[in-house]
């Protein structure tokens, strides 16, 4: 049985898995500069295995851990300014941005604001979150979140709990007082119980459900590829050494974390380093690196996923870390084998059950 837990690993609240504690980071605005990149390689290899997750929250999540080295590599990142020093306001820092931010732009300011307001916050459940989409089109409708600050139909920002199609409109100037409003009516009306926004039922306050409407959403695919070139992880998985020489060019100056397993290098000229049959298709981590996975993952992902058509999404277990959205088609593992869905999230009752790698490969015509 999969053990679902109500919180995400953080920087002082780490997560066994099988190959060490997983420890995550939360760049500021999604945005290491240059000598942060680099020192957060050095402790990853240092205190960890060198290997580094991109989540779908843009932050990175340092793995194999020895639990003797945790507060050594804790003390780096604080000196890196990449987790702050109190444990209460790391804890506040689920805060998602719009990749393509420039400076002074709507969702930097409000972002900026929000960051150094987070002691207002009140005690939230551990993956409640906030994002900031303030650019002309709004990029991260599908990413997690439970109180958004948007683009609006009209042009203007509004204000919006995930789940509910409308909002309200709001000043810029305004748009942080009332996002903290929220999460503080969210609190007192027991949403701490439910954990998450979209699984709250009690209404709205009417003052936060105007009936605005956000903006159409935009493509992610390009998102802040202005800044510099883009460059795709598979799996969201890269080592140490892999990330330091995207920033040794004396021309890059930063690099921000997308949610979408991309990595844009501010005034970076490597080559894109994208592999499009592994982007389009999710995994986690699997066996024997996530004790709740009775199955590998990403080789048999990797394989499969040029015969797929849509999305494909391999799943260790029923929980479905590596992707909350249906695919179109889902592998799901139990008791080491996988059952097979279509159009569905992991742990869907399946069209076939119990099937093995090469019953897969066969079905899809890639053995």
């Amino acid at each position: 049985m999969s053990i679902v837990r109500g919180w995400c690993p953080t920087a002082y609240r780490p997560m066994a898995a099988g190959d060490g504690l997983l420890v995550r980071v939360r760049p500021r605005l999604g945005r290491l500069t240059r000598a942060q990149a680099l020192g957060l390689c050095e402790a990853a290899a240092a205190h960890g295995n060198g290997q580094i997750d991109l989540t779908n929250r843009a932050s990175l999540q340092i793995r194999g851990v020895r639990d003797g080295d945790w507060p050594a590599l804790i003390a780096s990142l604080c000196a890196l300014d990449l987790v702050d020093a109190d444990p209460a306001i790391e804890a506040r820092r689920a805060l998602l941005c719009a990749p393509g931010w420039q400076d002074s732009d709507d969702t930097h300011r409000i972002a900026i604001e929000l960051t150094k307001r987070l002691a207002d916050l009140p005690a939230l459940p551990g993956k409640f979150g906030f994002a900031i989409d303030a650019g002309e089109a709004r990029v991260l409708y599908n990413d997690p979140a439970d109180i958004r600050i948007e683009r609006g139909e009209a042009g203007g920002v509004i204000l919006r709990a995930d789940g509910r199609a409308t909002g309200v409109a709001v000043s810029t100037a305004d748009a942080v007082n009332k996002a903290i409003a929220l999460a503080h009516w969210f609190v007192a009306s027991g949403g701490v119980t439910a954990g998450r926004m979209t699984r709250h039922p009690v209404s709205l306050p009417r003052w936060a459900d105007q009936g605005d409407h956000p903006a159409p959403a935009s493509p992610t695919d390009l998102a802040g590829a202005q800044l510099g070139p883009v460059h795709g992880m598979p799996f969201g998985r890269i080592d140490a050494d892999a990330l330091a020489q995207l920033v040794q060019p004396t021309s890059a100056v930063a690099i921000r974390v997308t949610p979408w397993r991309r990595l844009i290098v501010e005034g970076g000229a490597l080559p894109d380093t994208t592999e499009p049959a592994a982007i389009r298709a999710d995994a986690c981590v699997g066996a024997p690196a996530c004790p709740q996975a009775s199955v590998s993952t990403r080789a048999i992902a990797r394989r499969l996923a040029p015969y797929v058509d849509g999305h494909l999404h391999v799943s260790g277990c029923a929980k479905g870390c590596a992707r909350a959205l249906p695919a179109a088609v889902v592998l799901t593992g139990r008791d080491g084998r996988f059952d097979l869905a279509f159009d569905a999230k992991a742990g869907a009752p399946p069209a076939l059950a119990g099937l093995d790698e090469a019953q897969i490969l066969t079905h899809f015509g890639a053995a």
